[in-house]
């Protein structure tokens, strides 16, 4: 056979070899060219009564480039007296290779051989090695000894492409004489999946679904579709929306007119694109005589992008229209009617003003909906794809109510846009000061909102108690845009009056 040449690099390798020009296969090759074995040994390689033959010593056996490996002499049968170990690899397929040779001290009778053994992962066994299983053996013949010879073994089937490490143990046996082996060239098909210096297989990485994401990073392990839960304000926080619906007068201003506490769950896959929204919103109170409904617009989001939409009160009330998408028609963005009337969900207890807003009445239990908007698919067979979470950000949720059953009075949030089915006309009449040009919205002159929103949870006045006199901070907030006292809501002395909180 002739030789070839080799350059000097490093000694452990992972190489990848295009394959038919499409397909990579990973590699892990030792070709001894470092010529210090202990270099070998740093990189989790093993080695048994083996060791480096230069070709300066030894230059009619050194098989290919400088180095090439050397055996102890080979008189015995056992697998453990003369041997070489592969590092912990994620075994591929196809064919281990390597080049071989005997020296020519034997006597031409004596036998010898190599045999080719895996050996699994046990953690509680010596160096995690559990018991080895022989695959493969080769036999040199008599004659001939110095020839190289071209060793091909196939990966044995059951340890193909494995999830699981393995390492591959190639033992040199012989009975009688003193020949020597060399090799050289060694190729195994797989991954390198050692972690020096202490050369213990590496942190697996899990994934069911073969979505790209982790099982211990993926929220849902056994969907290829979903991956990441993105929740807001928080796993396991509730915010609140209080709104007065007087608007664009201000009324008894009590904040107790709708009630809602909620909680978004964006459900995204391993690209970060929207999957879904899980909205659950929790009725809590409604003071008012008006038949108010409820809603939230996805700012800059077009309706195409929803799939569908369930668990939402509608249907009763006959100002709204609907897509087949169950989003509300005629909008220019997506806007989903939670419910159409709060009155259909939480019914009055039959006496006291309100619901949940009078102490002397019964207090009725809370109502929760979940809501599910679907996003379209990407060229996909399942959701997700068109929409990334960085377009779909919690400012992008503007929430509002509209009015006793007049579609075109919507009340949103502070400096919160309108829905395109919103009565223009009534901005800047009553208390209201809105300016549309300049982006604002839903204030009157002293930047007193209709709507608020609290983060961390809101413990809302009782029937006619303005919420200026439960919470005594409330106007300085208010006037000075949120920057004095914007922790006016909590319960700290001197900043609310328990008597006129429900």
């Amino acid at each position: 056979m002739k030789n070839f040449k080799k350059s000097l690099i490093l000694p452990l390798v992972i190489s990848f070899l295009m394959m038919a020009g499409t397909n990579i296969k990973a590699q892990v090759t030792l070709d001894c060219e470092s010529g210090i074995k202990e270099i070998e040994v740093g990189n989790c390689w093993g080695f048994g009564a083996t060791g480096y033959a230069s070709i300066a010593s030894y230059p009619s056996l050194v098989i290919t480039g400088s180095y090439s490996t050397r055996s102890n002499s080979l008189t015995n049968l056992s697998l453990s007296a003369c041997w070489i170990k592969t590092p912990w690899l994620l075994v591929g397929n196809g064919n281990i290779t390597f080049q071989t040779r005997l020296d020519g001290n034997g006597n031409g009778v004596s036998a010898k051989g190599i045999i080719l053994s895996y050996i699994p992962y046990d953690a509680g066994a010596s160096y995690g090695e559990g018991t080895a299983v022989q695959f493969y053996t080769y036999n040199f013949p008599a004659f001939n000894v110095t020839t190289i010879r071209d060793i091909s073994a196939p990966i044995p089937v059951e340890i193909q492409n494995s999830t699981t490490p393995y390492k591959i143990w190639v033992s040199y046996i012989g009975t009688g004489g003193n020949q020597r082996a060399y090799s050289d060239n060694f190729i195994f098909p797989g991954t390198y999946w050692a972690s020096p210096p202490a050369c213990t297989p590496l942190a697996f990485f899990q994934d069911a679904d073969n979505d790209g994401v982790a099982d211990s990073e993926d929220n849902y392990p056994n969907d290829p579709y979903r991956a990441y839960n993105n929740y807001y304000p928080g796993v396991s926080q509730y915010g609140t929306l209080a709104f007065e619906d007087n608007w664009p007068n201000k009324a008894d201003y009590d904040f107790n007119d709708i009630v809602v506490n909620y909680r978004l769950n964006t459900i995204t896959n391993a690209q970060n694109n929207v999957v879904e929204i899980l909205g659950k919103f929790v009725l809590r109170a409604s003071g008012a005589s008006f038949q108010n409904a409820f809603a939230f617009q996805l700012d800059d989001i077009t309706p195409d992008k929803i799939i569908s939409t369930s668990g939402n009160s509608t249907g009763v009330s006959p100002i709204f229209g609907f897509e087949s998408n169950g989003l509300e028609s005629n909008q220019q963005f997506a806007n989903c009617i939670v419910f159409d009337n709060f009155f259909n969900v939480m019914p009055h207890p039959g006496s006291g003003t309100g619901i949940n807003t009078d102490k002397s009445a019964p207090t009725v239990p809370y109502d929760t909906l979940d809501v599910n908007l679907v996003f379209i698919s990407d060229g996909n067979p399942a959701p997700g794809g068109t929409v990334t979470i960085n377009q779909l950000p919690s400012s992008s949720f503007n929430f509002y109510i509209i009015s006793n059953q007049e579609r075109g009075r919507e009340i949103h949030l502070a400096d919160k846009a309108p829905t395109s089915l919103a009565n223009d006309a009534l901005f800047g009449t009553g208390s209201d000061d809105s300016n549309p040009g300049a982006g604002r919205y839903y204030k009157t002159s002293n930047n007193l909102p209709w709507g608020i929103n609290i983060l961390q949870g809101f413990d809302y006045p009782i029937e006619k108690a303005l919420v200026n006199e439960a919470y005594l901070h409330f106007i300085e907030w208010a006037e000075s845009s949120g920057i004095l006292y914007p922790n006016w809501y909590s319960n700290e002395p001197g900043f609310r009056d328990d008597s006129k909180i429900y």
